[in-house]
């Protein structure tokens, strides 16, 4: 089936970073087919195997990329925002008392279809139960890697560690030939799995070619571990135990080093940069600009919703330019092209899905956002990166498209009602032991 969208200002994100306006694109079943000026439309518009889609006027973008979530922790969002210490009040607790298969597949249903309505379409996942969460985003029809999470101490779905890595072993290859799902092993974190554990973690990962991923230099005590037992940072210490490499993606890397960065660049490490958790928790703004500037790639994430409250990368662009702006005192630093390049093309790159998604060019996945520009906060639109970046929301997205198939029509989901699966994840938490806490509290 041949479908082409016209009448919009298509944002490419290709290396040329080229802008068709008026522009179209054309693809064919899963796959672009052709991209350029309306004055260049192919002959196949208007014939009858071809579907036309009349943007109106819109921003046809790449889709977007969350490069770190966890989606399992949707009954999570607004408890204890301003509590001091609410990773180890709220959340640990609940994870262990509340936490099954059943509330992850219901809750990354949610995740899935908040993060298509805002024009996500891409995700990396990294939470416990993780089949239960590729089985969820693949049913939605989003592109994702599953990211089983590791721990030492053990965690709600397998109390040995090494029973979570082979089963994170066993999670990639049985999705190693899906078109759209894939999975890794995810540590925890550097000080929360030893040194035997985040080695076999790295060596699976980088056998398999999927992503390394864990939090990295997130947390002050973890850099104050780091500093008194080895008398290193973070990233010193993956560097040092040989699990820093190209496959090697860190989450936040707040307290990075000129050092850390400079050995980041070296290994070809690349980093999730989650603006709008770091600075909700009061944990500071990471060095993005010395990492472009060393080019390392960077790309965007929003952390949990227990953490950023929301699962949209319009938010994080914005946060993203108004906080580094603020933080270099230079209103022209971070340009609204490079943000849209973060939550895009960077954020593909870093999840090694580059060839296949990020930008929209002839061979690549029609992975595709449809941004109306009629609502009342999109006029006028004198730059289409700026309108992405200071003005544009989820309620913008119009349509969205994943592989060429339509997931979002008329700024509805396509292949499920979110009423429906509001209400099954409200039930499911109703009957755990998360409900009967919440009375209580």
């Amino acid at each position: 089936m041949k479908t082409i969208i016209i009448n919009v200002t298509v944002v490419t994100m290709n290396e040329q970073r080229k802008i068709h306006e008026p522009g179209f694109v054309m693809f064919e079943n899963d796959i672009i087919t052709a991209v350029g000026d309306m004055k260049d439309l192919p002959e196949e518009a208007g014939h009858l195997d071809t579907k036309t889609v009349d943007g109106k006027n819109g921003i046809l973008m790449p889709g977007m990329v969350n490069l770190h979530t966890h989606m399992g922790m949707i009954p999570f969002r607004g408890l204890g925002d301003d509590c001091k210490d609410r990773l180890r009040v709220f959340l640990l607790p609940m994870e262990r008392k509340a936490m099954d298969e059943e509330l992850v597949y219901f809750s990354t249903r949610y995740g899935a279809g908040e993060m298509l309505l805002g024009g996500v379409t891409t995700a990396l996942d990294m939470y416990y139960f993780e089949e239960e969460a590729a089985k969820a985003m693949d049913e939605m029809g989003m592109r994702g890697i599953a990211g089983q999470t590791v721990m030492e101490e053990g965690a709600c779905d397998f109390e040995d560690p090494y029973e979570a890595l082979a089963h994170g072993e066993e999670l990639i290859k049985k999705y190693q030939s899906h078109p759209r799902i894939s999975a890794c092993i995810a540590p925890h974190g550097t000080n929360t799995c030893s040194k035997e554990l985040l080695l076999e973690a790295y060596r699976i990962d980088s056998s398999l070619k999927v992503p390394f991923t864990l939090h990295t230099a997130e947390m002050d005590y973890e850099m104050d571990y780091f500093r008194k037992e080895y008398n290193m940072s973070p990233a010193q210490y993956l560097d040092s135990i040989r699990v820093l490499g190209k496959e090697t993606l860190a989450a936040h890397c707040i307290h990075m080093t000129e050092k850390d960065l400079l050995l980041f660049k070296e290994k070809g490490a690349k980093v999730a940069h989650c603006i709008g958790s770091n600075t909700k928790a009061a944990k500071g703004v990471a060095p993005v600009s010395a990492m472009l500037r060393l080019g390392i790639p960077v790309g965007l994430g929003t952390d949990g919703p227990a953490s950023g409250n929301t699962l949209d990368i319009f938010t994080q662009m914005k946060l993203c330019a108004n906080f580094h702006k603020n933080v270099t005192r230079d209103r022209s630093a971070f340009p609204a092209e490079t943000i849209v390049a973060m939550a895009t093309a960077e954020g593909a790159k870093a999840m090694g899905l580059y060839h296949l998604t990020g930008s929209l060019e002839p061979g690549k996945q029609a992975d595709l956002v449809l941004v109306e520009t009629r609502s009342v906060n999109m006029f006028p639109v004198y730059n289409p990166y700026s309108a992405l970046v200071y003005s544009a929301n989820p309620s913008n997205v119009e349509e969205v498209y994943v592989a060429g198939e339509c997931v979002v029509k008329d700024k509805r989901l396509v292949k499920a009602d979110m009423a429906e699966i509001r209400n099954e994840l409200s039930q499911k938490m109703k009957k755990t032991e998360f409900g009967i806490y919440m009375k209580n509290c």
